[in-house]
This record gives C-alpha cells, structure tokens and sequence, in this order.
C-alpha cells in the first residue's frame, strides 16, 4: 500500500505506529471537486474544522480560497493560526460562551450562526461592551430527516440544534431592532454523512419559504448557509457525486440574490486519511458453542472512537497483499473496555503478529476525537505530498500526559 509515492511500510519503519496518514494530492481534488461544483454562482466554502483540525491541512485549504466553519473558540485559533482569512469564518455551535464571542468580534468573523433567543440577547451585550455590531444568521430547524445515524442527524425538531422554523421569524424581527446586531443571513445544516440529495432539497425549500417571510417583513438576506453533510462511502454507501449535490442546490436556488455558503467536513478529507496499526496478538478464546478469534492492534477506541461511539463501519486492509485464508474476527485494541474495537465480525486474512493493517477512511473525526484515555499517548499525524513525508503532528510523550497537572500534599 501506497500513500501518493511513498510506501505506508517506509513511513511506518520511520515514525512508529499507530498514526494518522494523509495525502497532500487527494485533500486538494476532493475540495476541488466539492467547490467548483458551484462554479457560476456567488459561494464560500468553509470547511468544517471539526472533521479534520490540523493547522496544516486547514492551511492548505486557505491556500486553495476557502474558509472554516468553526463551533469552539479553539477552533478559532486554529483557523487562524492556519491563515483562513477571518472574513471566511463562520461562527456555529450551541453553546457559544462570552469569552468565545469576544473573541470572534475582535477576529472580524463574517458571520455567527445564532441558535436560540438567549444566545442573541448574550451576543447583543457583549457586542455592545465592545462597541461593535455583530453580524448574524440565525440557524434554522427545518424538522427534516436526513435519513442518517441518530448521534448525527442536527435537523429534526427533537435535536438540540438551531431555532424552530415556526418560532425563528419572530427572533428576526427581535434581531433587527437591536443596536448591536446586523442580520445578514439564514443557515440550515440538517445532519452528517447523508447519502441522499433529497433531503437537502426539502430543508432548502422550507428555507426559501422562510427567506420570502422575512423580505416581506423587510429582512434582507445576503447569505444562505447551507452548512455540509454531503457522506462518503465507507462500505457499500452511494452518495451523490459533489457535482449532483451542487447541481440540484443551484436549481432550486434560482431567483434567489444571495451568496451560497457551504460547510463540507467528511467529504473532503474522510477519503483522504486513514489509520496505520501494528499487529500485538492473535488470539482465540475458545468456550459456548464456538470459538471467537482476535486481531489486537495497538490502535484502540481512544485513537478512533466511531466504531464504538456509533457503531461505525471502517474497512481495515493489511497493508500488504496476502492471500492467506480470511478468517471472522473481532479487531481489538488494549483498552480496558468490551467497546474497544475496530472492528466486529469482520471477514479478513489471516493476520500474524507484527504486521501492518490500515483502518481506511478515517480523515474525518478520527484524530479530532481522539483522546488520553488508558493515559495513552495521542498518535503522530502525517501528510504525505508526492514522495515528501511531513509530520504534522508529533507523536505526544509521557510528560505530554500530566502537562497541567500537579502534585499537591494532602494531610
């Protein structure tokens, strides 16, 4: 297996496993594909930081004109520690605190995606202590099903997500008289990894119903967020081509005179990445009516959570060809946890310790949701451009774990 020119052994011999592999040349034609599909009419494409936040995969993203749509004031830094302009950031997320509003104000963000009436009144002050106008889309609930996985549908009346399209014309009309605030937009993100283009049709349809609602209250709209959502395929999914998705939005967007935002985050980079592991055992545990045979790995929940977080499909190959007799396994990795795994009876050849395998599609919220749990050490993050290998991100140490901490004499 190959990542671009390099083989996955070479780097693997060079920085240790696990890690998290990108590819510089995939990153760029999956965006490319994404963002000229909306060539022709006025759109930003702002990358949805929470997929994939590396400082150097966003910067190359800043390199090609996009911008970030980010939920945390980390994830601000980030953005512009990568060199996104601020004026392609989108502000999205719940629970937005005072801290984090401040400092976007100073940032000079395009836009805040506003979620419930408090946030306004909470945006309101604390652009008024700064004497400054906030600019402001208010995210809108369509209460459409996105036909995807429940930890990851936003759109539907029972989610947490934005304002209830039947209660968000009268938060408008709050918004424009208030000093501190510019309205100038209406967002909508329904859910993640959608493999169908209807249902983003009808939340964009329910919007342009809403956007006429407004303009007849005298609300002019500049920018229509249609957040991301657009899936990839992991096993056997068929979602539209970017190019369908974009064709579809552009026709029913006809007639409407404001700039198109779009927040993708999975279908850039969730192809574009993958997890390297060694093989530690095989194992079989015999006992009931048959016996249960185990790959473990030294890539566990902590390092890619989705398999026991959602239950989610990642295909693993070895990453050299065999063709030894497949077996039904369990992938497993050394955590102290029954959910520990990668992968459950899963059919795949027969694997000998020291060995290489790769968990493929991992680009989106692999490494962005990892953590120290089991006191492990997060993995090393590399980019690979043509036959140049690029740590993007060290692997952390031991003292990398208790930074912060400190011993502390109780009598």
């Amino acid at each position: 297996m190959y990542c671009e020119d390099v083989a996955v052994a070479d780097i693997a011999a060079k920085v240790g496993t696990p890690f998290y592999l990108y590819s510089a040349a995939t990153l760029k034609r999956h965006f490319n594909a994404f963002d000229s599909g909306f060539d022709g009419i006025e759109h930003l494409t702002c990358f949805a930081v929470k997929a994939c936040s590396n400082i150097s995969i966003l910067h190359q993203f800043a390199g090609m004109g996009g911008g970030a749509d980010i939920v945390s004031g980390g994830e601000l830094f980030r953005a512009m520690k990568a060199g996104i302009d601020p004026s392609k950031i989108i502000y999205s997320g719940v629970g937005k605190t005072e801290a984090e509003m401040r400092e976007a104000l100073f940032a000079g963000i395009l836009l805040f995606n506003v979620e419930s009436a408090q946030e306004l009144d909470r945006l309101q002050k604390v652009a008024a202590e700064l004497g400054t106008k906030a600019p402001v889309s208010f995210r809108i609930n369509p209460d459409v099903d996105p036909k995807t996985h429940a930890y990851i549908s936003t759109g539907l009346a029972k989610n947490k997500f934005g304002i209830p399209v039947d209660e968000a014309l009268q938060e408008y009309v709050r918004a424009q008289a208030m000093e501190n605030i510019e309205v100038l937009g209406v967002s909508c993100h329904i859910g993640s990894q959608l493999t169908q283009v209807e249902p983003f049709i009808e939340a964009l349809r329910k919007i342009k119903i809403f956007v006429g609602r407004l303009q007849a209250e005298g609300i002019k709209i500049k920018y229509l967020d249609l957040g991301g959502g657009v899936g990839i395929t992991y096993d056997d999914e068929e979602p539209p081509h970017p190019h369908v998705y974009a064709e579809a939005v552009k026709n029913e967007l006809q007639g409407m005179d404001c700039t198109l935002i779009l927040e993708p985050g999975r279908v850039i980079v969730g192809n574009a990445g993958i997890l390297v592991t060694e093989v530690q055992y095989t194992k079989v545990n015999s006992g009931g009516k048959s016996k249960k045979r185990f790959i473990v790995v030294d890539a566990a929940m902590n390092d890619l959570t989705r398999p026991s977080l959602y239950g989610a499909f990642h295909e693993i190959l070895p990453i050299r060809k065999t063709d030894r007799k497949k077996q039904e396994v369990d992938v497993v990795g050394p955590i102290c946890e029954t959910g520990d795994f990668l992968a459950r009876d899963r059919l795949l050849p027969e694997a000998r310790q020291g060995e290489l395998m790769a968990v493929m599609s991992c680009g989106a919220y692999g490494f962005t949701m990892s953590s120290n749990y089991n006191s492990r050490t997060r993995v090393a993050e590399i980019l690979v451009n043509s036959d140049q290998v690029h740590i993007i991100r060290r692997r952390e140490d031991y003292d990398d774990l208790i930074r912060g901490e400190s011993l502390v004499e109780v009598t």
